[in-house]
């Protein structure tokens, strides 16, 4: 047990997480939203100040209502978060509103706003809703200029904060650090007192997005610094928005922190709920809201997050004593319901112009297809599939089309990552629209091409197939080559959390590699003398991204984006006709994985995709047995069973309580 500043015994994070159920991501036993958190066990006084702290985060450009897939839309959003905002500041000292996160989302909808003279749909809609905002990995998705863009946007100015970044490498960002909009930490003034806002973000950023000469350090050596400078200037309020892609994440840095009184987490689409909230009533809640977790001093911090796309909004209040510490924290997890009239200048300025920009884009056919097209998230990053196929052979031909222009060698193969695939969907055959391409291939990359040497190619593919056959976004499909890899070799091994060097084995699964025109660049594991392979494929991989051992080879930009190259292949190269002939379903062959002993037959896909399942919100260990072994009992088989390895988020399955949104776990053959 841990001692916090009164004196009193409370909880150390030990003690909380043996609390926690067998359910995918985090749970804590926390009261009801009615019954207030006492963490010091005081009355309050007379000097207390109540703060209402209003939240959401990954919003992802989810701007526009679909009832269908749940979404309510910015609007609605906007007019609620105004309705909670005036219904705080009657009841309580104070109020801030914040967000942690991805703000934005490559899709067709930002594209139509990156068409348009002018702020963002994106800047448009939440313009005056924050006191500040903190960043996300995928704020950087398309490059400095366009989070540039982005920040600039918003008007009334709202800072954006990233303790751990540091902008000095890249002109058009640390523009906006110079002008104050962009800096490690914010105080805001509400009820004449000052709250400190701290922003943090995933360490791995480079290798999840194209933040490019944007650094980024650890986060607890960054918050601590910022909290001494804001202690120093008297501030004794603080709060950190984070982005470090699960809740489970923020569990583990706020043991190690001091001196921050409240953390939001973003980035995982975790559901924190109390019974009566109304966010999600049907979805099962990974824990209470808020959840409470000890610091490093033994102070129960309330931690909070919430589901992304507008869905719902957070609203925690807080009680400070006269020095500055939590006395009691309660809150709610408020649904943006349907029946929530939209804020009628949001709607005007943002929802029905970009409603008629997409309705444009999806009704402009390009070309028809005459095979179901497989894009979905658990086959595009385990095997080759068609509309892999597809996406990689785009790369090829465009960038071959391009390269005499540019002075540059036509490619001789074209690799694209599977966790850039997008539309997480089978596009049945019929029509293909430009709207089509842009769900596939949403990322601004810029298609490149350059040589890059036969022992590096290998490594690529090395990278590619390092968790197979468990799913991973840096699976690669393919164009120009096929190659053959043994699951039960052994794994390259590199410092994914640091610089992505070899840390360990430099793998030893890739056995075939044989170009379109039979040229072998490996034959039975070992690399054939010979030339550089010619490559085509996007910026993000070329710059190093997904740990691709790409950064350092020069690359020539082309100047199209990847969903540009798509939709020209599609309407110009195959003539507006994607054939099943061309195209077979199950990926024709491009990507084999080899037996793993004497014996036994290659499995099929959908064999492959029977001994494994991908965790859903409400998931447990026991679920998940009972579901597909007969028997909840057996969950302890598959834990022991994916105990250990590395998931697509970089991250193990340790704990049993501790399963996560999202990953792949085998189950036992039998």
């Amino acid at each position: 047990m841990g001692v916090n500043r009164t004196g009193r015994t409370g909880m150390t994070q030990p003690a909380v997480l043996a609390g926690l159920a067998l359910l995918a991501g985090v749970v804590a036993a926390v009261p009801p939203a009615a019954e207030a958190q006492d963490i010091q066990g005081g009355e309050a006084t007379a000097s207390a100040f109540t703060l209402t702290v209003l939240h959401n985060n990954d919003g992802e450009s989810k701007l526009l209502p679909d009832s269908e897939a749940g979404f309510p839309g910015v609007a609605r959003f906007a007019a609620l978060m105004k309705k909670l905002q005036a219904e705080a500041a009657g009841v309580t000292d104070g109020v801030v509103t914040l967000t942690s996160g991805d703000n934005f989302l490559a899709s067709k909808e930002l594209g139509a706003s990156l068409d348009r003279a002018g702020p963002l749909y994106d800047s448009a809609a939440l313009s005056g809703l924050y006191d500040a905002m903190g960043l996300g990995n995928h704020d950087f998705d398309l490059g400095p200029e366009v989070t540039a863009r982005f920040i600039e946007g918003f008007d009334p100015p709202v800072p954006f904060l990233g303790a751990n970044l540091d902008f000095s490498a890249e002109p058009a960002l640390q523009a906006l650090v110079d002008g104050g909009r962009l800096a490690a930490s914010a105080v805001v003034e509400t009820g004449g007192q000052p709250i400190g806002v701290i922003g943090a973000v995933t360490p791995q950023l480079p290798n999840l997005s194209s933040p490019r000469r944007v650094a980024v350090s650890e986060v607890l050596p960054a918050v601590t610094a910022e909290v001494s400078s804001l202690t120093a200037r008297g501030v004794d309020k603080i709060i950190l928005v984070s982005h470090l892609q699960d809740v489970a994440a923020e569990m583990a840095l706020v043991p190690r922190l001091a001196g921050v009184d409240v953390v939001i987490a973003g980035g995982g689409d975790d559901l924190l709920r109390n019974p009566g909230d109304t966010c999600m009533p049907d979805g099962e809640a990974a824990g209470g809201y808020p959840l409470m977790v000890a610091d490093s001093e033994g102070v129960e911090v309330p931690l909070v997050t919430a589901p992304g796309g507008y869905r719902c909004i957070g609203a925690l209040t807080v009680v400070f004593d006269a020095d500055g510490r939590v006395t009691e924290a309660t809150g709610r997890s408020v649904g943006v319901g349907a029946d929530i009239a939209p804020d009628p200048g949001v709607q005007a300025a943002v929802v029905e112009p970009l409603t008629e920009a997409v309705a444009a884009t999806d009704s402009q056919v390009i070309g028809v297809a005459q095979v179901d097209l497989d894009g979905r998230r658990a086959m595009v990053r385990t095997a080759a599939t068609n509309q892999g196929n597809l996406y990689a052979d785009a790369l090829r031909a465009v960038a071959a089309d391009l390269s005499l222009a540019v002075g540059t060698p036509g490619p001789d193969v074209a690799v694209q990552n599977g966790g850039g695939i997008r539309n997480d969907a089978v596009l049945r055959a019929g029509p293909v629209t430009v709207g089509d391409t842009w769900d596939i291939a949403p990322f601004g990359n810029v298609v490149v091409v350059g040589e890059v040497p036969r022992e590096t190619f290998r490594a690529l593919l090395e990278q590619a197939v390092d968790r197979a056959p468990r799913a991973a976004g840096h699976f690669a499909q393919v164009s120009g080559f096929t190659f053959a890899y043994d699951p039960a070799g052994m794994a390259r091994e590199i410092d994914r959390a640091g610089d992505c060097s070899v840390s360990g084995h430099p793998g030893g699964r890739v056995r075939d590699v044989v170009l379109d025109d039979g040229t072998v660049i490996v034959a039975d594991g070992a690399v054939m003398p010979g030339g550089p392979v010619v490559l085509a494929t996007v910026d993000f991989l070329a710059a190093g991204g997904d740990c691709y051992p790409l950064a350092g080879i020069p690359f020539t930009k082309l100047g199209i984006t990847d969903q540009q190259a798509l939709a020209r292949y599609v309407s110009t190269h195959l003539g507006g006709v994607i054939t099943a002939d061309r195209y077979p379903v199950g990926g024709g062959g491009r990507i084999k994985a080899l037996e793993s002993g004497p014996g036994n037959a290659e499995p099929s896909e959908t064999e492959e995709a029977a001994r494994r399942v991908t965790v859903a919100p409400g998931d447990s260990l026991w679920r998940i047995a009972a579901a597909n072994l007969g028997a909840g009992t057996r969950w302890r088989q598959i834990f022991l069973l994916n105990k250990g390895r590395v998931q697509g988020d970089g991250r193990t399955l340790a704990d049993p309580n501790l399963i996560l949104v999202g990953w792949v776990l085998e189950l036992p053959s039998n």
